[in-house]
């Protein structure tokens, strides 16, 4: 791509949402069409936690904390890595901020129908369909400061994709 921003101009993109909305599959096609680096934050989650999860058992902020450090540092890079980290609470996506001040949060949403088929449908190796209404319950919608867009996951994946990129393409900068 001839004009486009070199990587370390480029904001970390935050897929954020509930389990089943897509983050880890418009991570994937995001990162393919724009040539950055895709990380899934669930990969960086302690032993513990993903135990806990494996149980059924939901997260406790204290269970959090340590973990959305280390996707901060992650963040914090600097070469417009996208992330997949549900980043549920304003808490939360506050303390990424702290590591990466410009990062855009693209919120997955869609109703708990879809959300419920979507997980009760696929085999996660620690995120049971049972942890969905914890989610739920837990997700706080962007607030108008936060920098970041919502993203109806009724629409396909290269939709999305498309719009989060139309969304940032006023945001980057020109080569």
């Amino acid at each position: 791509m001839e004009n486009a921003p070199t990587a370390t101009a480029l904001k970390p993109i935050v897929l954020m949402g509930v389990s089943g909305s897509g983050k880890t599959t418009v991570g994937d096609r995001l990162a393919e069409v724009s040539g950055r680096v895709f990380i899934d934050a669930d990969d960086l989650h302690p032993a513990a936690n993903k135990q806990k999860m494996a149980a059924g058992v939901p997260l406790t902020d204290e269970d959090r904390w340590p973990w959305l450090r280390i996707v901060g540092e992650r963040l914090a890079v600097g070469d417009g890595v996208i992330v997949a980290c549900s980043a549920l609470k304003r808490a939360y996506r506050d303390l990424l901020r702290e590591y990466a001040p410009n990062a855009y949060f693209a919120l997955l949403s869609g109703s708990r129908e879809v959300l419920e088929a979507r997980v009760s449908g696929r085999h996660h190796e620690y995120m049971p369909a049972s942890l969905l209404d914890s989610q739920l319950a837990l997700l706080e919608p962007l607030g108008a400061d936060e920098d970041g867009g919502v993203f109806d996951i009724a629409a396909s994946a290269d939709e999305i994709v498309e719009e989060i990129r139309g969304a940032l393409a006023s945001d980057e900068p020109a080569a």
